[in-house]
């Protein structure tokens, strides 16, 4: 049987050729498309987690670096001497609440807090650092 035989495409100067995508080109489309929702819809699933599905209950144990949640009585609430941070004790537990954070908590001794934050070594005693003012949450807390 005889091949047909294709006449040959003139394509004048300027043209932009016609756009054919190759098989193997739809699959690496289609492959990355599924790759990028399967990615999206874990980043709104884990986000929407909070810190609460990944932190551990503080103890002495902890290491510095491990994200942890402590829940108690505040104990004592003092300004640092420079920069509006705010250092409580919970449980007896030193907690460091960086300033833009500190400036939208409010808090008074006495209060039940759960707090999410990071280990952290300050000149030689562990504390748990918050990152944000959502990571301190006031009030009653449940078990």
């Amino acid at each position: 049987m005889d091949s047909p035989i294709r006449s040959p495409v003139f394509i004048s100067p300027g043209a932009n050729p016609p756009l054919v995508i190759e098989p193997q080109e739809r699959t690496a489309i289609l492959l990355l498309g599924s790759t990028l929702a399967i990615l999206l819809a874990a980043h709104l699933v884990l986000a929407s987690l909070g810190d609460a599905a990944f932190a551990s209950p503080y103890s002495e144990g902890s290491r510095e670096g491990d994200l942890v949640v402590i829940t108690g009585i505040v104990g004592s609430i003092a300004p640092t001497s420079t920069g509006g941070n705010v250092l409580l004790t919970v449980n007896g537990t030193r907690v460091f609440i960086p300033s833009p954070a500190s400036g939208e908590i409010h808090l008074h001794v006495n209060d039940t807090v759960r707090i999410y934050g990071v280990v952290q070594v300050y000149q030689g005693k562990k504390e748990v650092t918050v990152r944000g003012a959502g990571d301190v949450h006031v009030g009653d807390i449940p078990p």
